[in-house]
């Protein structure tokens, strides 16, 4: 019988999201605030209103007000994986069970510390999930960690071999 891909999946109610699912819109300043602190979240509202032609004042209402819309979540920083041992990228492709929903995946996964993000996803697959692992060995016991939830019927996955781009910021290019 053949897969029907993401519509398998039982919503049983509302999946945990990292973002608002209403559309915050912004103008010009702000996307440029929003990039600025995207690219350094410690620059100081003084430097980017130099920048953005504001003054430090300015510019912290505008972020406090962004804030308070859910459109700048929170600071954090961009760490490089290998730095801190993690040699080994890849992608999981989850399929599940039919009577899977959303939040049994997030719940599973959010036990693995190797787990940098996981969606779900159109096409066959029920979920993406991304994983950071120490070496080969560590990503293929992760693997199989995750291949062994009561829900997942089989998985497959793909090894990074170089990264090409990684963009940090959700917001539209300027």
């Amino acid at each position: 019988m053949p897969r029907r891909g993401a519509r398998r999946i039982r919503r049983a109610g509302p999946v945990p999201a990292p973002c608002s699912t209403v559309a915050v819109p912004l103008n010009d300043l702000d996307e440029r605030i929003v990039h600025a602190l995207a690219e350094d979240a410690r620059r100081t509202y003084a430097d980017i209103g130099a920048e953005v032609g504001l003054s430090a004042p300015a510019v912290k209402r505008r972020v406090d007000r962004l804030r308070e819309r859910g459109a700048i979540t929170g600071f954090t920083v961009r760490v490089d994986p290998s730095a801190l041992g993690w040699q080994t990228e890849g992608f999981i492709e989850m399929y599940c069970r039919s009577r899977t929903s959303p939040e049994d995946i997030h719940r599973a996964l959010a036990h693995y510390s190797e787990v940098a993000a996981a969606s779900t996803v159109t096409g066959e697959a029920d979920a993406l999930v991304q994983v950071f692992a120490a070496d080969m060995r560590h990503f293929e016991a992760v693997l199989e960690r995750i291949a062994g939830e009561p829900f997942v019927e089989r998985t497959k996955s793909v090894l990074v071999l170089s990264p090409l781009l990684r963009r940090y910021t959700a917001g539209p290019p300027l």
